[in-house]
């Protein structure tokens, strides 16, 4: 594993990051950038091979050629460490999100749910995940205004870690999590077991169509990337309930206007927009 680093201004490292984030496949297993020091930003890039440093590094200089990237090795084991040790715990409205070692020193009346970093995407850490968590929370504060709300029955596509399906099914809703990677949905079984939610969350490993053909759901999480949530766009507004509400995540702000239009010429409503950094979450109600 190579780990690449740069220090520079936000403008120069938020470009870098961001054309980081548009290539799909990325030549980079993680992308993070965060200010070091009042003007001074740090971007951090993991790669797995020197060709994919070498690629990350062509990304970099054409997106912003003033920065200097330094490269070293280091071990997998310890980037796998860092983030179980490091990673502190993400308050999302009720919701904590944290491995077990600090949900340890949580107390308060937050919902807890237990990640820890893995394979799986969805630790809470990323922007895309906590605009997700930050729209349910809104979601369900709506329906508590309810006075006999029926029960909710949830859609995750694209589950990852689990973490959405968990966070629904820890506020009462039963959830079909959707997850195409068959190790990611492995581990968002035993999230969901780990969380004592597993009668309420059933995970599919798969592309999951056949599964929801014909059923309607009131709330549909997508936190995939831009192009998935185009193309996906007919099944999922077919999927949700009239009335229904869907979260669409996993988009760049410079993408969102791409999938605002996909979804707005589909006769839904857009509700809410949540930026997160880089990121930005789009909540829709179908009428």
């Amino acid at each position: 594993m190579l780990l690449l680093v740069a220090l520079g201004t936000f403008a120069q490292i938020r470009a870098a990051a961001d054309e980081l984030d548009r290539h799909d496949p990325s030549p980079a297993d993680a992308v993070s950038w965060f200010e070091e020091a009042p003007g001074k930003f740090r971007l951090e890039i993991y790669a797995p091979t020197k060709q994919d440093a070498a690629s990350a590094q062509a990304i970099v200089g054409a997106a912003a050629p003033e920065l200097h990237l330094k490269q070293k090795r280091v071990k997998a084991a310890d980037w796998v460490a860092m983030s179980l040790e490091g990673l502190p715990a993400v308050r999302a409205g009720r919701f904590v999100v944290a491995g077990a070692h600090a949900l340890a020193h949580e107390s308060g009346g937050r919902t807890k749910i237990w990640i820890e970093a893995s394979e799986a995407f969805g630790t809470g850490h990323h922007g895309t995940t906590w605009g997700c968590l930050m729209a349910l929370e809104h979601y369900l504060r709506q329906r508590a205004n309810c006075t006999r709300p029926p029960a909710l029955r949830v859609l995750d596509v694209g589950a990852g870690s689990g973490v959405l399906a968990i966070a629904a099914a820890k506020g009462g809703a039963n959830a079909l999590a959707i997850e195409i990677d068959r190790r990611a949905a492995a581990i968002a079984k035993i999230n969901a077991e780990q969380n004592n939610v597993a009668p309420r969350v059933r995970v599919i490993a798969g592309d999951g169509a056949r599964h929801i053909a014909g059923q309607r759901f009131d709330l549909i999480f997508a936190n995939i990337l831009m192009r998935p949530l185009i193309r996906l766009a007919p099944k999922l507004v077919r999927a949700l309930k009239p009335g229904g509400t869907l979260i669409l995540s996993g988009l760049l702000r410079v993408q969102s206007p791409l999938v605002r239009e996909a979804y707005a010429n589909r006769g839904l409503t857009l509700e809410r927009m949540i930026p997160k950094e880089a990121w930005m979450t789009l909540v829709w109600r179908k009428p």
